[in-house]
């Protein structure tokens, strides 16, 4: 694995994270700072300090995303999709939102491809990245298996392990079944819980094209300690 990746593309498929409900403007510049700085792929948010940071990114590739329903994804469709349209007003480059767990564990599938389809449809129409976070710690196989095959039909451009709020994060079994469910149609975000280089390598092989942490530094820094700065 490591023969194939450079520290450049590990590096691009870093979020940096910052979700704390006490993170000051001070922290939220110096986390665009940083990712401009390493070359990260995009600064991972709520709602409300995205036009901030598209001011301190303005000049950056870096995306900015906006977490949506955040962390526990109790809101309704229509307040999510709001959310959404209102971020890409902000300056949102990508979201990520939390599909309503307990729909699902009701068995209310069609609840949960309608939220998808609904929430995809406004990211689209403002042509930004969408991603759909499943919160795996309270589901079962099953579950997971039936949230990838409604995305697989839908098409958001990522299925995501966790919110790193709940009881769990991301695990490798969760995203191999993900992977596995959705193939090429949709790409896997992994997140919750990576905090070094080698689960964040561990996750590339699984089949993770994106990493949602907030050491992502760290894992860089390990990577050039262990391979230098190819």
């Amino acid at each position: 694995m490591t023969e194939n990746i450079t520290l450049k593309e590990l590096a691009g498929m870093v979020d940096h994270t910052l979700l704390r409900a006490d993170a000051k403007k001070e922290e939220f510049a110096k986390l665009c700072e940083e990712a401009d700085s390493y070359g990260f792929k995009m600064v991972a948010i709520n709602s409300f300090p995205v036009a901030m940071c598209r001011q301190f990114l303005k000049d950056s590739p870096v995306h900015v995303g906006a977490a949506i329903g955040f962390p526990l994804g109790q809101t309704t469709i229509e307040n999510k999709v709001h959310e959404v349209k209102q971020s890409i007003a902000d300056g949102a480059d990508e979201i990520d939102y939390v599909i309503n767990v307990g729909r699902l564990k009701d068995g209310d599938l069609a609840y949960i491809r309608r939220e998808m389809t609904e929430i995809v449809s406004a990211a689209r129409e403002g042509k930004i990245l969408s991603k759909v976070i499943l919160e795996n710690c309270y589901l079962t196989d099953e579950e997971k298996v039936q949230v990838c095959e409604i995305a697989r039909e839908v098409k958001p451009d990522f299925v995501k392990t966790s919110t790193g709020f709940g009881t769990g994060g991301a695990t490798l079994e969760d995203v191999r079944l993900m992977k596995q469910t959705v193939g090429d149609a949709v790409k896997v975000k992994a997140a919750g819980g990576i905090r070094n280089l080698e689960t964040a390598l561990n996750m590339v092989e699984a089949g993770a094209e994106r990493l949602g942490t907030s050491s992502g530094i760290k894992i860089v820094s390990e990577y050039k300690d262990k391979f230098g700065d190819s």
